[in-house]
């Protein structure tokens, strides 16, 4: 098991890029299961669950020719449906959660579809209900061997039909869509996620020949069509990236450009970090953070504290909830933290009190953080990354905290940030991979 080992505090100044969005690009290298023709995907992230991905396709029968780390092609000829219910096939999707929408490509084109009980982070219950009532609605049938923890769902005939999710689930949604596309019919999706990753399967879904209209709300009707074709697409920088590294900045005092960022893009994210009091430039396509020496919580306009809570897109996605909550830890002012997707995603903030900030864990989703204004800094300390997103957080912590930290179980990290100790270490931070 690899380790950082990180001496602070760093303080940084330069210019980063952000990597491709890791979750667009599970959804856009499932779709290519759509098509037997070839589609070249380009701006894909060099991560450990990306590349699991394409070698669970590749294992699968996809023609794969990856030109370089971030651009590949990929050509679904011969799917082998066999694989699916191969021990290896179980093994690999099930340690990789962003597999699961493989699913709806595969009822759709071949009429049936296979899937172990899926891993992935633990960071509390995410159901599977929404992506099997949608095929379900579409005509299809599904199974769930309990004692191998196997789903299969199968069609005889599918038929677009008006489904309204129970919730709006980002990979439920993409399953959906991708079941959709090529299904007899009009389907109408109410209640429909429309995060950027899900317009971005859309667009590259409609270059494929799919007629998609609605693409950014919540309501998607879908006129199914006999066949896609290849296409070219490139995945959106990485919008949990860019935000990390805004609260990196603000944290550790830092001057930081974050080029090609595209901020037309991050939603409410901006308007979410000012509400903190860090200040930002936006710069054509570019994000500048200037060096503070303190940041300011705002509260409402009747005085009461601020809360930062997660909800649906266009609200502010949960995956930087855990980065809120460290730079709190540093900013003049208190603020509540409101996880609410997600129950298991705060548990990390134990580790973040014994480096000596001032958090109140009131339950599972919820903290209020009090913050030190850099008066008081976090202490270095030994600590074991639980999920991908508070690793990252605990990253920024060590960054800012004086003396040595060392973070366990990076592969977690590995998993959603590409190169990251190089990539920062370029920018003067001190990290080493031990």
């Amino acid at each position: 098991m690899n380790s950082f080992e990180i001496n602070g505090p760093c303080r940084m100044a330069g210019t980063i890029v952000p990597q491709g969005a890791k979750n667009e690009a599970l959804q856009v290298i499932c779709a290519t299961l759509l098509t037997s023709e070839t589609v070249f995907i380009d701006n894909i992230p060099d991560i450990l669950d990306v590349n699991n991905l394409i070698q669970l396709l590749g294992e699968m029968g996809v023609e794969i020719n990856r030109k370089s780390p971030n651009s590949c092609f990929f050509k679904a000829a011969n799917v082998n449906l066999e694989y699916l219910q191969s021990t290896d096939f179980r093994k690999r999707a099930s340690s990789l959660r962003g597999s699961i929408m493989i699913m709806g490509p595969l009822l759709a084109r071949f009429g049936k579809a296979y899937f172990p009980k899926p891993g992935g982070d633990k960071i509390g219950r995410r159901r599977m209900d929404t992506h099997f009532y949608g095929f379900e609605k579409l005509g299809a049938t599904f199974e769930f061997n309990p004692n191998e923890i196997f789903y299969t769902v199968h069609a005889e005939s599918l038929r677009g039909r008006y489904i309204l999710l129970d919730e709006a689930s980002v990979t439920g949604t993409a399953n959906v869509i991708m079941a959709a596309v090529l299904t007899p019919g009009v389907t109408t999706i109410y209640n429909a996620a429309c995060e950027p990753y899900i317009q971005q399967l859309c667009i590259m879904l409609t270059r494929m020949g799919a007629s998609i209209s609605g693409i950014g709300s919540n309501l998607l009707t879908i006129d199914g069509v006999k066949e896609l074709g290849g296409c070219n697409h490139r995945i959106l920088p990485d919008m949990i990236e860019v935000g990390s590294f805004i609260g990196m900045a603000a944290m550790t005092k830092s001057e930081i450009t974050i080029k090609d960022a595209e901020p037309e893009h991050l939603g409410i994210i901006p308007l979410a970090f000012k509400r903190m009091g860090i200040q930002m430039e936006i710069r054509g396509n570019d994000i500048y953070i200037p060096s503070q020496d303190n940041y300011t919580i705002e509260t409402f306009i009747d005085g009461s504290i601020m809360t930062i809570a997660d909800a649906p897109w266009p609200g502010l996605t949960p995956d930087l909830l855990s980065v809120f909550l460290v730079v709190a830890t540093q900013a003049k002012g208190s603020v509540l933290i409101h996880q609410k997707m997600f129950e298991s995603r705060l548990f990390f903030v134990d580790k973040l009190i014994d480096m000596g900030a001032s958090i109140i864990l009131c339950d599972p989703h919820r903290a209020t953080v009090i913050g030190h204004n850099h008066e008081n800094l976090l202490r270095g300390s030994v600590m074991t990354s639980p999920d991908i997103r508070a690793g990252v957080a605990l990253l920024i912590a060590a960054l800012s905290a004086q003396g040595k930290s060392v973070i366990h179980n990076i592969e977690q990290i590995d998993r959603g940030y590409q190169n990251i100790e190089m990539r920062l270490n370029q920018l003067g931070a001190s990290i080493r991979r031990v």
